[in-house]
């Protein structure tokens, strides 16, 4: 999926699009990636000898996933998904400048306008980050 495309599906822009390309997508998961340049804004400060990837930025990569999903269920109807909980997060392994991150995401229920999801993000194929997650849809007004 092209960046255009992604930018269609939801809302976020630089830079806080945390997305850079779409590998699969099927009705109930999204696998996507994105590469950490060394010049992102929160490398300066986190940590500016040590230059980590902050945990709550994975975790954001994750709800975009989640959010590109979502957008396809509620296409036409005008809302954003935007994310009301997270549970159960694990961070595992450090993502450093240069790395790229693959973030797995799939839907595990979804009760009236709530949606229940499950994240996994991995990197150079080992475990960096898991949670479950759950989104609602905003009117866009």
């Amino acid at each position: 999926m092209t960046i255009e495309k992604i930018m269609a599906a939801i809302p976020h822009r630089k830079p806080m699009l945390l997305v850079d390309e779409i590998v699969e997508q099927s009705d109930d998961s999204i696998v996507c990636k994105k590469t950490f340049n060394a010049d992102e804004f929160f490398f300066q400060g986190h940590y500016p000898d040590f230059p980590l990837v902050p945990g709550v930025i994975l975790c954001e990569c994750g709800a975009q996933a989640g959010a590109i999903l979502l957008s396809s269920k509620v296409e036409g109807e005008g809302g954003v998904p935007v994310l009301t909980r997270m549970n159960d997060v694990r961070f595992k392994k450090m993502v450093r400048p240069g790395d790229t991150i693959q973030s797995e995401v799939q839907i595990d229920e979804i009760v009236s306008n709530a949606f229940f999801l499950s994240a996994k993000i991995t990197c150079d194929g080992q475990l960096s980050v898991r949670f479950k997650f759950a989104c609602s849809i905003a009117s866009p007004e």
